[in-house]
């Protein structure tokens, strides 16, 4: 009779914010939970900073390992760039609030052991959240297939006039429109850049996209919500050719005359452990808006 092996061990990520000096105080506490919960521990560049001996894999290279947990240790922009790189492989994250605002690392510090504890027991609620896939095509070629999770903006540099952008959805021509930029969101992205420029709030639920033009020149111009099974594409025209394409919030792709952005939901999702707190409840904590009144 043949001996049973025993079961290799789960493999856990972990990815932090550089630069922030809590990280050190956290990692020896929580690779020992880790450890003691049948998990191998592998974390990125920024995370080896603080701590020696563990295996280091670069972000990018992450959705290479078979993962079954990444715990996120920084702000909204840190788990941005976790969901980005690990996407391809819809690997839960635990996003640990170490930032300010907080509307996707939702979890307080120190909540972090009691919302692991709820994974373990398989008792952790886990939101799933759409992505982009969006394109830069110049002429027939295509330059670049990136995954997004909050937003793409086509916009202009600071001191460049009003560009033209044309927006088609499933090919159909919508409307030429003079303005600073244009901006399509996710759900999630609708309470970032969007919402600044006076977009509606989406639920993460909803399967939609939004598209918020900044600044138009026409008053009549207002942001569209539109089906997440369309395909949308944004056709620059500027002379000045000074206009760049940015994806969730990194440094700006330098765009031409002609450039299209064309962006549609992703086969992936990203997934998001919460710790129960209801939409509204995060958005009347996050943008301070009223109580209710008795």
């Amino acid at each position: 009779m043949a001996t049973p092996q025993a079961s290799s061990p789960k493999t856990a990520a972990i990815i932090s914010r550089p630069d922030r000096p809590e990280v050190a105080q956290i990692i020896p506490g929580l690779l020992t939970w880790l450890s003691e919960h049948g998990y191998k521990v592998i974390m990125d560049l920024e995370t080896a900073t603080y701590i020696a001996g563990q295996e280091v894999v670069p972000r990018a290279q992450m959705a290479s390992k078979a993962l079954a947990l990444v715990v996120v240790l920084g702000g909204d922009g840190t788990l941005l760039s976790a969901a980005r790189v690990t996407a391809a492989i819809d690997v839960p994250l635990l996003g640990v609030n170490l930032g300010s605002l907080g509307f996707l690392t939702e979890v307080p510090l120190q909540s972090l052991y009691s919302m692991l504890e709820a994974i373990a027991q398989g008792r952790a609620a886990v939101e799933h959240r759409a992505l982009m896939e969006c394109q830069l095509l110049r002429g027939d070629t295509v330059r670049g297939s990136y995954l997004v999770f909050n937003d793409a903006v086509v916009n202009k540099t600071a001191l460049a006039r009003l560009n033209t952008y044309e927006l088609y959805i499933d090919k159909a021509f919508v409307s030429s429109y003079r303005a600073d930029g244009m901006i399509v969101a996710t759900p999630t992205g609708s309470t970032a850049y969007s919402l600044s420029a006076g977009g509606p709030v989406l639920m993460p639920t909803v399967n939609a996209f939004v598209i918020t033009p900044v600044a138009p020149h026409s008053l009549t111009h207002r942001p569209l919500v539109v089906p997440d099974s369309v395909e949308i594409e944004i056709l620059l025209r500027s002379e000045e050719e000074v206009a760049y394409l940015s994806l969730d919030g990194q440094p700006g792709l330098d765009l031409r005359d002609g450039d299209r952005v064309r962006c549609r939901r992703s086969e992936h999702q990203v997934n998001l452990f919460r710790t129960g707190s209801d939409f509204f409840q995060v958005l009347r904590t996050k943008l301070k808006w009223g109580e209710r009144q008795n």
